[in-house]
């Protein structure tokens, strides 16, 4: 102790200053790297290596964390097994990207659609619009090369070509009126030539798929083309305004392919009655794909949140309800917007305007953000439309985390939230669009603990060099009582 006091009292403040400089810059560095590891990884490094390598050295047990609880009660092993992964969809809504998506990068000049959303569609077309058949057509020959350009004016040069060898080349029709027609109206021209074309050799088709495999295969690309011709005019008459023709057309076309209802094409039947405040008709929509046993959207879960809002919003006020207690009708409201929150938790924000929207991209990942946007983009005023739906969800929707506070490992009324969402979504939306994430990741105690020690450490060395006599008696006065 003697020999301590001694080498205390000849440092001088200037090794003190020193001492919590070098302290500081060290936790500092420390802070930054568990900070980027954070950023990086989502875990703590500290943490990380203490948990595997040091807590077995010394002897202590390591915690396995419990087993997720991935379904709420009454689910089966079948269901377990048939857990679903996080899968990028077609957008039912997108955009036409040389009447939108370029326009708007004309005025802003941003980049609306990212590249891997981009190279999805070509996958897309590729699939959807070409076969093994498609050398015996030198028009679908060109047409096959023309989705694998990346290039716009490579792909429109390329549909001119093949027009010029078929001018009924319907697929040639399709990229015209996706990429180059500038407005609605010249993108729907086109679509009616494409369909004019498409429903002819669809007839071909039909009369000769049972010939051989490849006839079949034939047929299935036509009517790949037909189906989507239809749609896309239906949305082009619901853009134009001629509503009840895309609600007639969009029924028709679910009528004549019933078994390509997984291309969704009901979500823009619903957008469309929204419109025309056909809410008998919605409510009938949602009566048959609103079911148990078919995959949910935030366009579903949401839309029968609104029809249930719509029936006590306007007269719903929450310091009534406080003193009162909720109606029945009030509480089928909230638990249908619970329901929806627990599907997409990222939806209320921009509903409520409390996030920006930017345009939709052409795919989406389910309960992610990039669903979130795609319908809010469209649905935002059908909200607004009906009196007091958004002052009920306001009050209400947050109520859906207290429900599940571990989203991750344990769902109330779906699948645990999918950890998978945010990466997909910084892949399909721009890059000036702030992502979304859910849950929130809370800061690591190291990261807290770093910043706290450097902070500590800088303010030593600040007092130590403002007051280093009054730092020297501290130190040593607090060295002599240890």
């Amino acid at each position: 102790l003697l020999t301590v006091t001694v080498f205390l009292s000849t440092l001088t403040p200037k090794f003190y200053f020193a001492l919590t400089v070098t302290s500081s810059f060290i936790s500092g560095l420390i802070f930054v790297f568990e900070w980027w590891h954070f950023r990086k990884y989502g875990t703590s490094f500290i943490e990380q290596v203490s948990v595997s390598h040091l807590r077995p050295l010394i002897g202590g047990a390591e915690n396995s964390p419990p087993a997720p609880a991935a379904f709420s009660a009454g689910e089966t092993e079948t269901s377990r097994q048939n857990m679903p992964e996080c899968k990028v969809w077609r957008n039912p809504l997108n955009l036409f990207r040389g009447a939108e998506y370029s326009r708007y990068m004309w005025v802003t000049g941003k980049e609306p659609l990212t590249y891997y959303d981009m190279n999805l569609s070509a996958q897309d077309h590729q699939t959807f619009f070409t076969c093994d058949t498609d050398a015996l057509r030198p028009s679908d020959t060109v047409m096959q090369k023309a989705w694998r350009e990346r290039n716009p004016q490579a792909r429109i040069k390329a549909a001119y070509q093949a027009l010029e060898l078929n001018n009924d080349c319907a697929t040639a029709y399709v990229l015209l009126a996706e990429e180059e027609a500038t407005t609605i109206v010249d993108a729907e021209k086109y679509f009616k030539q494409a369909l004019k074309a498409g429903e002819m050799i669809y007839r071909k088709s039909q009369n000769c798929h049972s010939q051989s495999p490849q006839h079949e295969a034939q047929l299935r690309r036509d009517t790949n083309v037909l189906v989507y011709v239809k749609r896309r005019l239906a949305m082009c008459a619901r853009k134009l305004g001629r509503i009840r023709e895309a609600v007639k057309m969009m029924r028709d076309l679910m009528k004549e392919f019933p078994l390509l209802s997984m291309l969704n094409i009901h979500e823009n039947l619903l957008e469309a009655l929204l419109e025309l405040q056909a809410y008998a008709d919605v409510q009938a929509v949602l009566a048959k794909y609103d079911d148990i046993s078919l995959p949910k959207s935030a366009a579903i879960c949401y839309t029968a949140a609104l029809l249930k809002a719509r029936a006590v919003s306007e007269r719903f006020s929450p310091e009534t309800a406080s003193k009162r207690g909720l109606s029945t009708a009030e509480i089928n409201a909230v638990e249908a917007i619970h329901r929806a929150v627990e599907f997409n938790p990222h939806v209320p924000k921009y509903l409520l305007e409390m996030k920006s929207l930017v345009l939709p991209p052409e795919h989406i990942l389910k309960r992610g953000d990039s669903e979130a946007v795609a319908y809010a983009f469209f649905h935002l005023q059908h909200w607004k439309r009906i009196e007091g739906a958004l002052n009920l969800l306001h009050c209400t929707w947050e109520g859906t985390f207290r429900m599940i506070p571990y989203p991750l490992e344990k769902g109330h009324l779906f699948y645990p939230y999918p950890s998978c969402t945010e990466t997909a979504d910084r892949e399909l939306l721009p890059t000036f669009h702030e992502v979304s994430v859910y849950p929130q990741k809370e800061l690591p105690f190291f990261i807290h603990f770093t910043a706290g020690l450097c902070s500590f450490s800088a303010m030593l060395a600040l007092l130590t060099h403002q007051f280093p006599e009054l730092m020297v008696v501290f130190v040593k006065a607090v060295s002599t009582i240890f």
